[in-house]
């Protein structure tokens, strides 16, 4: 589903929850509003520093269960680039992404600027779902 960036009132942002079938609860409205303000590829870590500014307090715990759930209700998309760490992207709509190793940004690259053919056949009782390209750079020394 194509999702809308920047999403700042909480009234849509509370929208959005509930169209994904979400209970819009405080912690979750919080949450969906930095993604959706930033609107770049945040880290969990990144989401449960930019949420507890202003003196809240959302546990590690309820961040990093809430964004599993925005994943899995297609609100948002996991991007495991690193294996050490999954990227949220606000942007659900297909597109690929170059993955700098020395510095750890993540960069959007538009689905029309990469082909992928010859894909094998799909296994019985399996349909495909997408297909997700990370170019790994590294910069030149």
């Amino acid at each position: 589903m194509n999702i809308p960036l920047k999403l700042e009132p909480d009234t849509d942002v509370i929208e959005l929850l509930r169209r994904h079938d979400i209970h819009p609860t405080s912690q979750r409205v919080i949450i969906a509003r930095v993604l959706f303000t930033h609107c770049t590829h945040l880290s969990a870590e990144d989401v449960f520093r930019l949420v507890n500014t202003e003196n809240r307090r959302v546990s590690k715990a309820t961040v990093y269960n809430t964004l599993g759930l925005f994943a899995d209700k297609g609100v948002v998309r996991a991007v495991i680039a690193d294996p050490n760490r999954i990227f949220y992207d606000p942007n659900t709509d297909p597109h690929h992404h170059f993955f700098d190793v020395a510095s750890g940004e993540l960069t959007d690259i538009s689905a029309d600027q990469i082909h992928v053919t010859g894909l094998p056949p799909l296994p019985v009782g399996a349909k495909l779902e997408g297909v997700d390209v990370i170019v790994r750079l590294r910069p030149v020394k």
